[in-house]
């Protein structure tokens, strides 16, 4: 398994370690619900070093970029990011990423750890342009510092006015007195705070700082279980569950993501333009169980008849308000907020309700 620059510590500070997308990373440390409830209402760090990033420069980068993305990369201003996706011919979704304007013609993509190789195929085979593409993942290290404190901690240790610096939008400075840092106003957590980029030469020194700032505040380490919980309590997609490369945006509710601008000749456009153009067969949706239970990947959702109507992607018992929640794919007249469908447990058909995300408010 492949290692983080943070893997001996998650190991010394008794992290339960597991393989994830190749990597030996830390799954939770004191246990998913104490670990998620400290970033709802404090600070929590996860290493998140085994993401992809990909530099994309040149005359041509910008012109790659809106033929490979489904956002409009022309409307992104220098220090901003902004969430898009890979699609196929097909219309599917090869990945979601971030796509940062670090420069004049010079751009970052963060993409999934378990689509590293994937992604990176992928964008050599459709540069048929000449933009330079670099995949510098091995030469990155990353750590989100997540929560309502991350902020205030993170705040002593640069001279960056994180205050200033809006929702996804970055400034690259120095952090804990190490150059050249990209401090980013995004996460996938919904609990505000802030993601970090950086050399690996500079992982253990970041790592200490953080920590020694945020003790008063009782900042933790925090696992890829609770950031699951998280992202899922705020009805943030995941790739390989929630979306994969049969599944369109439109499908997954990224309309917005999905800009068919007359400067964007995308991968795949011609087939979502007719996908919004006559409708889709199925929806994204989310719902919460109106009894005790827990829905899980892959459980089968029915109707009132029985009939089945789709899918759950994403479940879990929400930690924040302790009721069964999840996401999965079903017919588009039943996705409407406020429909009943039945999640089918154990052979059991449990009663849910459509509503509107996210479910932490």
């Amino acid at each position: 398994m492949k290692t983080t620059p943070f893997t001996e510590k998650h190991i010394a500070l008794g992290a339960k370690m597991h393989e994830f997308a190749g990597y030996n990373m830390p799954i939770e440390y004191s246990g998913i619900i104490d670990e998620h409830l400290s970033v709802v209402s404090g600070a929590g760090v996860f290493d998140v070093s085994h993401m992809g990033e990909f530099w994309v420069t040149g005359d041509k980068a910008l012109e790659f970029l809106q033929h490979v993305t489904s956002n409009d990369v022309s409307k992104l201003p220098l220090g901003k990011a902004q969430y898009s996706c890979f699609p196929n011919e097909q219309g599917g979704i090869v990945d979601d990423l971030l796509v940062y304007h670090i420069d004049h013609q010079k751009y970052l993509l963060v993409v999934n750890a378990s689509n590293i190789e994937k992604d990176w195929n992928w964008c050599n085979a459709h540069n048929s342009i000449g933009a330079t593409l670099e995949n510098a993942s091995d030469q990155t290290a990353q750590l989100a510092i997540q929560g309502p404190k991350a902020s205030a901690i993170l705040q002593k240790l640069t001279s960056s006015t994180l205050d200033k610096i809006p929702y996804y939008a970055f400034e690259i400075g120095e952090f804990a007195g190490c150059k050249q840092v990209i401090i980013s106003n995004t996460g996938y957590t919904g609990a505000g705070g802030f993601e970090l980029y950086f050399s690996p030469n500079d992982a253990d020194t970041i790592w200490r700082a953080i920590f020694e700032a945020g003790k008063e505040e009782g900042i933790k380490p925090i696992g890829l279980g609770a950031r699951d919980t998280l992202r899922l309590e705020m009805g943030y997609c995941l790739y390989g569950n929630d979306l994969n490369d049969t599944t369109s945006p439109l499908e997954a509710g990224l309309g917005w993501i999905t800009k068919f601008a007359d400067n964007k000749n995308f991968v795949g456009r011609e087939i979502l333009e007719q996908q919004k153009a006559t409708g889709i067969s199925r929806k994204l949706c989310a719902f919460k169980l109106k009894e005790r239970g827990i829905p899980r990947h892959g459980y089968e959702i029915a109707d009132s008849l029985n009939n089945t109507i789709g899918t759950v992607t994403s479940g879990t018992m929400s930690p924040t308000t302790k009721e069964g929640i999840g996401l999965g794919y079903v017919t588009p007249e039943s996705a409407v907020i406020g429909s009943e469908i039945f999640i089918r447990i154990r052979n059991k058909n449990i009663a849910a309700e459509v509503v509107k995300l996210p479910f932490r408010k």
